[in-house]
């Protein structure tokens, strides 16, 4: 995914190739860990194949898995994570709030809550 352009996420990849991916399947309680060593690629063959509505990845996170295990379902379970009438949305700050509370945005609250409104998913592949 093209995400925001940054590539802050691969200093700690640098630093520590170590990694743990963490799957979820909506309204399944049970997550698939896998573990392993990763690589950050520029160069893949395969890179193409990752191309989302005609955006290419600049950057690909290779893993080569050295564990594959189910992690118990029990926290899911007890959070209801997958029950949307146990869901309160609005116990956190909007993201825009969040932007302008810990991020330091200059914008107006105004300004950040259409930014980060229906425009921004509609957006997500543009630019």
């Amino acid at each position: 995914r093209p995400g925001n352009r940054r590539a802050d996420g691969f200093l700690n990849i640098l630093s520590n190739p170590h990694v743990g991916l963490l799957f979820l399947i909506p309204g399944r309680g049970d997550t698939l860990r896998v573990n392993g060593r990763a690589r950050i690629l520029a160069d893949a063959p395969y890179r193409d194949a990752f191309a989302v509505d005609g955006h290419v990845p600049r950057l690909l996170l290779e893993v080569a898995v050295e564990q594959v295990f189910f992690h118990c379902a029990k926290a899911f379970l007890r959070a209801h994570l997958w029950k949307p009438e146990t869901w309160n949305p609005t116990a956190v700050a909007s993201r825009a709030r969040l932007a302008k509370t810990l991020e330091g945005a200059e914008n107006s609250i105004e300004e950040l809550e259409r930014y980060y409104g229906s425009a921004y998913e509609a957006n997500l592949y543009r630019g």
